[in-house]
């Protein structure tokens, strides 16, 4: 790696799977910026001297993503949280102003957002029901307790309840929380009344995944959202659509915070066709189009 090139990458472990270097290297070509985005593979223990290291004057890092398990980890290493971060207490894009100084953002809440924005799906009055509540489901939680289209509902259920208990209560501090309900069980989602239905678990990464939610609760009202990205097609998404729901993964929402971080280390609004670019690249790498 040159001395001199700009650096941009992704803080995590781990990280082999990481589409992120596809889409940001991207970016850097169509901008004719001589920059690259590479892989921090990391242990929790090395994240201090790591972000230490990032405050030198003559260190060429310029911003990071993180990923799981590390959004939670950073939070102490940084200087400050925008507004988001803070209420959602997990980061997953790393400013380095010319100060050197560490900014945390969240971009997940607000690409999650903009992608149901394109599926058309307004939240307003609507019935949400969301299976995990691990760190996937932190920014999506946070950013429906805070839009100001206030779902009706929104149920969660986690395999392991005190998981479930500990994320709301933590949110309690800092968010609206009346709105969000844990349930002990998948039949107490009442998906059968619900307009919302989304997968945060990593259920359905492997082809021989069941899916958590039985056939008869689906049906043709729903937007089910799958977060699973690849395969493109879970278990739960292929019997949502045969029972005539809309059904969409999580890929576009990757690009969206991918987009989203990159904007606020640039601070440009990317050209449309840069990000076209973008999509088509990550794309490529995950589905081979």
């Amino acid at each position: 790696m040159s001395e001199q090139k700009a650096t941009y990458g992704l803080v995590g472990y781990p990280l082999g799977h990481s589409l992120s270097p596809v889409m940001h290297n991207t970016a850097f070509r169509e901008l004719e910026v001589d920059a690259e985005y590479v892989l921090f593979p990391m242990q929790k223990e090395e994240l201090p001297a790591f972000f230490a290291e990032l405050r030198r004057e003559d260190s060429h890092i310029f911003g990071l993503n993180v990923t799981v398990p590390h959004k939670e980890n950073v939070l102490p290493l940084l200087d400050s949280l925008d507004t988001f971060a803070q209420k959602v207490g997990a980061v997953n894009t790393v400013v380095i102003n010319e100060k050197r100084k560490l900014i945390g953002y969240n971009t997940d809440g607000p690409g999650f957002l903009t992608h149901l924005t394109e599926c058309g799906f307004n939240p307003a009055g609507k019935r949400i029901a969301i299976l995990g509540a691990g760190g996937a489901a932190r920014a999506l939680i946070s950013v429906l307790c805070l839009v100001p289209e206030q779902p009706e509902w929104v149920k969660v259920y986690d395999i392991d309840r005190e998981r479930a208990v500990t994320l709301v209560r933590d949110l309690a501090g800092r968010l609206d929380v009346s709105r969000l309900e844990i349930v002990d069980a998948i039949d107490d989602l009442n998906i059968e009344l619900c307009d919302l239905l989304i997968n945060a678990t990593p259920i359905g990464m492997k082809s021989e995944d069941v899916s958590l939610v039985s056939e008869e609760l689906l049906h043709g009202g729903l937007l089910v959202y799958d977060l699973v990205y690849n395969p493109a097609e879970t278990a739960l998404l292929k019997m949502a659509k045969q029972k005539g729901a809309r059904t969409v993964n999580g890929l576009k929402m990757l690009y969206y915070q991918g987009v989203l971080a990159f904007q606020r280390w640039a601070q440009i609004q990317l050209p449309e066709q840069v990000k076209a670019a973008m999509w088509a690249q990550l794309e490529k790498a995950c589905y081979g189009k």
